[in-house]
């Protein structure tokens, strides 16, 4: 609906040939409202299954949701940053998206080494 008010307000008419539905009759516009309402519908229906499906597989132990790759390599982060690495550098070496590294560093407590502290520290 917002599209065809878009649209409207540009003084123009939207008429889908293929459904022969033109909105700028009353008619046209209140058979645009069904058929979005029925999507809607539909697409309401879908999820609430989807929810149902992923429940009764949790109950059954089938479903465990993604696994956490990333998180599975905190372990790798600390030791590549006390290391010396950059967390652009660790996310390379691991694969992982360097928001990870940082979500890594940031649950377990880990800080950064600067560069400048690692020359005064050497």
């Amino acid at each position: 609906m917002e599209i065809v008010d878009t649209i409207e307000a540009k003084g123009a008419g939207l008429r889908i040939l293929g459904m022969n539905l033109d909105t700028t009759t009353p008619t046209g516009r209140l058979m645009l409202q069904v058929l979005g309402a029925v999507a809607e519908f539909e697409r309401s229906m879908m999820l609430e299954r989807q929810r149902e499906g992923i429940a009764k597989a949790k109950a059954e132990g089938k479903y465990k949701g993604r696994p956490k790759t990333a998180m599975a390599k905190a372990c790798e982060v600390e030791a590549m940053l006390a290391a010396g690495l950059s967390p652009t550098a660790i996310a390379r070496k691991l694969g992982i998206g360097r928001s990870s590294v940082y979500r890594a560093m940031r649950e377990r407590g880990v800080k950064r080494i600067s560069s400048l502290s690692r020359a005064t520290t050497a």
